[in-house]
């Protein structure tokens, strides 16, 4: 327990700092960094790390995308680009699989690269994030969601829980913790989203906009959990890594920020355009 302390209490400092400095370009270099560690614990977990193809795919496809967000300004062209470089990976991966005569099964092509993207593309979304213009304030929801519906998720349960949720993908979690998580994530979402109106923005969107918000997140950050959850179950892992001490690893850490992070640069991208 004092081991998770300690660890807990130095990410919250590490994670201060990304705060700090997430206007400067060690944002998405550390960012990057995390995606790289974040497909290495995923490869390691579905045993495909000693697949060179594979696994050299992968690790170029977190290389890429962390270069091109330092490199490109425009949010249009880095996802042209961007989709560009996932279906060409694609191709070449499960290329790959077609002509190694099964040296390279088709289903762990598949498997890796499905994973890998989705940890990439999460970690990428919060770069474009904070780029926007109201950026500095709203990226900070991928965390500040997910956080509220974990905390309440699991009192709420505790004090609550009678009714599993999906027992042999996460046999603690409840529905009625579930429920809890999501309320309060919607309240909590529409304080900030008010706090951050009436203080800082005017050109925000407005508060039943961020309950809105709130309540997908709190429905995007559950799914993620239980998805990466369900893969360390069916390969029999607890943790994917031991970066963090007492906490496991990086996608132990960020599943759920992983999942929301895209969903929230779709929800302000199309918010810009429309409104």
């Amino acid at each position: 327990m004092l081991k998770r302390i300690i660890t807990g209490a130095a990410l919250g400092c590490l994670v201060a700092l990304l705060f700090i400095f997430s206007d400067t370009v060690m944002f998405p270099i550390v960012l990057g960094l995390c995606s790289i560690v974040g497909i290495n614990e995923m490869l390691g977990c579905i045993r495909a790390r000693k697949n060179i193809i594979i696994s050299s795919c992968m690790y170029a496809l977190a290389l890429a995308a962390t270069v091109l967000a330092c490199t490109i300004e425009s949010h249009a062209i880095f996802i042209t680009v961007y989709a560009a470089t996932l279906f060409m990976l694609l191709l070449v991966v499960l290329g790959c699989a077609v002509f190694s005569h099964g040296a390279i099964p088709f289903e762990k092509s598949c498997i890796a690269f499905t994973t890998c993207a989705f940890v990439v593309t999460g970690f990428m979304s919060l770069v474009l994030l904070r780029d926007l213009e109201i950026g500095k304030y709203i990226f900070l929801l991928s965390f500040v969601g997910p956080w509220f519906t974990d905390t309440f998720a699991y009192f709420t349960g505790y004090f609550f829980g009678k009714h599993k949720l999906i027992p042999d993908v996460s046999p603690k979690k409840t529905i009625e913790g579930s429920v809890g998580g999501t309320l309060f994530c919607i309240i909590g979402c529409a304080v900030y989203g008010y706090v951050i109106k009436a203080n800082f923005l005017s050109d925000v969107p407005p508060v039943w906009a961020f309950a809105f918000l709130g309540l997908m997140l709190a429905i995007v950050s559950q799914v993620g959990d239980l998805i990466f959850s369900l893969i360390k179950r069916k390969y029999g892992i607890k943790d994917y890594g031991f970066v963090f001490p007492g906490h496991g690893g990086v996608l132990d850490r960020f599943d759920s920020i992983i999942a929301t992070a895209p969903l929230l640069l779709i929800f302000f991208e199309a918010y810009n355009r429309l409104f």
